[in-house]
């Protein structure tokens, strides 16, 4: 059964290029060892990369080791629900991809929050309503 988005639909990509997600696979799909949750699809900002390095999320440094080739703004990528959600509370959160978020996001974030930010809000809005 394919994973699932935060708006009840196939759970699309995020990035290929930086090549994002937990498993490198460019989804922000998540398995249980993926402690910080993966899974909130960021259209990073210069705002939110300052704030993630002041919280110890140095989201800019290239680390190869990691396959991680450091963010630059309007790079998507897969970031932890935790650190998103702290950022929003601190008022520099990035966009989401809703069709890109993981619905694990939404054990942390509200999907409300979530759509305050969405850049890609359908032509009918009314379908982001979840169904149980």
């Amino acid at each position: 059964m394919p994973e699932r988005n935060v708006i009840g639909t196939d759970l699309q990509p995020c990035s290929i290029d930086p090549i994002t997600g937990w498993f490198r696979d460019g989804t922000c799909e998540t398995a249980p060892e993926d402690v910080g949750s993966h899974t909130v699809c960021a259209v990073v900002t210069a705002e939110f990369l300052e704030h993630q390095r002041t919280v110890g999320n140095d989201l800019i440094t290239p680390m190869p080791q990691y396959q991680f080739p450091g963010l630059k703004p309007g790079d998507r990528w897969c970031v932890t629900a935790r650190n998103w959600l702290r950022a929003y509370r601190d008022g520099v959160a990035a966009p989401v991809v809703l069709a890109s978020t993981h619905e694990r996001a939404l054990q942390i974030v509200p999907l409300e929050v979530l759509e305050g930010l969405a850049v890609d809000v359908p032509d009918d809005p009314g379908g982001l309503s979840r169904e149980s």
